[in-house]
């Protein structure tokens, strides 16, 4: 069925949404409050979408707890075969999607189809093969070992990769016979009603797929909190994710955490020094650095520390910084004036605690006075304990720490209370491999692996718990019982 308001992607046209995805219909939300979605390079209000309460929520775990049994007994292909058609579904709204979400995120449009609606399509097309992974059951001597699906599933989005970040959840939920409750970032909150459309028209069994928008103290905590939730997986900054882990231990309730990260990236003596540090740059500043598991330490051996420095501040300035609509756009703004101001302050905190300022700094980039932008800031001459090599910025600020030798390296690499990512560069690819399995961090990427969808994604220390993507995500949505015989 269609919902209340038609999404638009015509640029400056808004898109208000005034009703809630709840039991397979589009239904008025408990109260009559609306939050207001702000375009990234414009700084005008682009759309709202409903406050939602904790009496929706409630009303949605309602719906998810009385599809479940049914949704539960149905056969694991063809649950996926659900998946299949909503991603069929989002590929045929990809430049819809990746206008609307470069408006509300300010990612260049070119990379939002890429990364922000491509990898959305591949983890709903992956479930297919995925699900034939699965041992759903297995012999253990004289037990019958099954597993079965956790239940109703909380799922907590960000803004960053908003929804990317929802597939990584809504996909393998679904296939290993969850039913799902859905609250999307209220910062890009637009493209989750498109996912809903696109479920509602795949045909999903009413209740399986809830969407309720609202903020995070009242909805997520609401869902986090709620009796009738079996499972919640929160991605967002570690702070909410202690939060998170507070509410769901009132009720014994496993928690999936995908928090933030401070990853390093070390350059070993034998790299290919232009190649890694190019490359690290564009790393650290994808998605205008909002991202969690961007390479934001870059790492080098004392004596290259001037090449490295001189290698990094041209990428940095050849970077082009402007409207995410234009093809030309490399960096577009960040997501909101709170975030600007954020970064902004971490590059004051920067230059006020002794790290040497390269290229960039707080001040707007040239000519880009509306918008969120600021400017891609590469420091020199960081040392382990100063703020900026310790704390997530989520913006395009790149920390150069100069290292003696190797154990050195490894030891700056570590000393973090992060460990969601890291990278590592050597001409020799086993002493880069050996280098990387002593890092306490969830993925390395070696001489700029690419990142492959289908591996798992997740943390060590306060970057969370539990893992996404490919197979590992379709595990962590299963419960093991075992039958004695």
């Amino acid at each position: 069925m269609e919902a209340a308001t038609q999404t638009t992607s015509a640029p400056g046209r808004r898109v208000d949404r005034d009703r809630l995805y709840v039991g397979g219909a589009w239904v008025e939300p408990a109260g009559r409050a609306t939050l207001e979605v702000v375009n990234a390079a414009t700084e005008e209000v682009m759309g709202s979408v409903p406050r939602g309460t904790p009496e929706d929520v409630d009303v949605a775990v309602g719906a998810a707890r009385e599809a479940f049994d049914g949704w539960a007994a149905t056969p694991a292909a063809e649950r996926a075969a659900f998946c299949t058609a909503i991603s069929a579904g989002l590929q045929d709204r990809q430049e819809e999607l990746a206008l609307l979400i470069s408006s509300e995120l300010g990612m260049p449009v070119g990379l939002s189809a890429m990364i922000q609606v491509g990898l959305p399509v591949m983890s709903f097309a992956s479930q297919a093969q995925l699900v034939e992974q699965v041992a759903w059951e297995e012999t253990v001597g004289n037990s019958l070992v099954v597993r079965e699906p956790a239940g109703v599933v909380g799922a907590i989005t960000p803004w960053n990769y908003p929804l990317h970040q929802i597939a990584a959840k809504v996909a393998p939920a679904l296939t290993a016979g969850c039913t799902v409750v859905l609250k999307p970032s209220e910062v890009t909150p637009l493209n989750a009603f498109v996912l809903a459309e696109v479920i509602d028209a795949a045909g999903l069994p009413p209740g399986v797929f809830n969407l309720v928008t609202g903020t995070g103290p009242e909805v997520g905590e609401a869902i986090a909190a709620h009796p009738g939730v079996d499972m919640v997986s929160f991605t967002g900054s570690t702070r909410a994710g202690r939060r998170v882990s507070e509410l769901a231990a009132r009720t014994v309730k496993p928690v999936a955490l995908e928090l933030g990260g401070k990853s390093p990236n070390v350059i070993l003596d034998d790299a290919d020094l232009e190649r890694a540090v190019v490359d690290g740059v564009s790393k650290c500043f994808l998605n205008s650095g909002q991202t969690c598991s961007a390479l934001t330490r870059m790492l080098v051996p004392r004596a290259q520390l001037a090449a490295a420095e001189q290698i990094a501040t041209a990428a940095a300035e050849a970077a082009r910084v402007g409207e995410p609509l234009d093809p030309a756009t490399r960096l577009g703004p960040l997501v909101s004036d709170v975030q600007r101001e954020r970064v902004r302050g971490y590059i004051a905190k920067g230059v006020a605690e002794g790290a040497r300022l390269v290229t960039g700094g707080a001040e707007p980039p040239e000519g880009l006075d509306r918008g969120y932008y600021v400017r891609p800031t590469v420091f020199s001459d960081v040392t382990p304990e100063m703020t900026i090599a310790q704390e997530e910025i989520f913006g395009p600020v790149l920390a150069i720490l100069p290292y003696d030798d190797e154990d050195d390296a490894v030891r700056i690499a570590n000393d973090s209370d992060y460990g969601l990512a890291g990278g590592v560069w050597s001409g020799d690819e086993e002493r880069a491999k050996a280098v990387a399995r002593r890092l306490r961090t969830g993925q390395v990427e070696i001489n700029g692996g690419v990142f492959n969808p289908l591996a798992p994604f997740g943390g060590y220390k306060q970057s969370g718990h539990g893992r996404e993507l490919g197979r590992f995500a379709l595990e962590e949505y299963l419960q093991v019982k075992s039958l004695q015989l």
